[in-house]
């Protein structure tokens, strides 16, 4: 592995840094040197950046992944809005809701 000074703000902070052709080759190598040091490693191509390997926290995992992902996010955002509708609801509607709860179904 390389290492490189990359700049995201006004500090200079040291980076490592492997080829793609190398983290092919050297994978488990490469993954115990970023949970050792768990620091990101950037992944370059012919010496451009491609991506970025980053240590995780094992029990946010799961929580990280369903965050971002396309299904759960536009399932969240529907459950929201359904939410915002019921709460716009006249009380009316939700008294009468809640007898057909309690008379729905239910034989004397």
């Amino acid at each position: 592995m390389n290492c490189t000074a990359f700049v995201p703000t006004s500090e200079m902070i040291l980076v490592e840094t492997v080829g793609v052709r190398n983290l092919a080759n050297r994978a488990s190598a490469v993954l115990d040197e970023l949970e050792h040091r768990g620091r990101p490693i950037i992944v370059t191509r012919r010496g451009h950046p491609v991506a970025v390997l980053a240590p995780i926290d094992a029990d946010a995992c799961y929580d990280d992944v369903l965050a971002h992902a396309p299904e759960f996010v536009a399932g969240r955002k529907a459950a929201e809005e359904r939410h915002a509708r019921r709460l716009r609801r006249g009380l009316e509607e939700v008294l009468a809701e809640l007898d057909e709860g309690d008379h729905g179904g239910a034989s004397d």
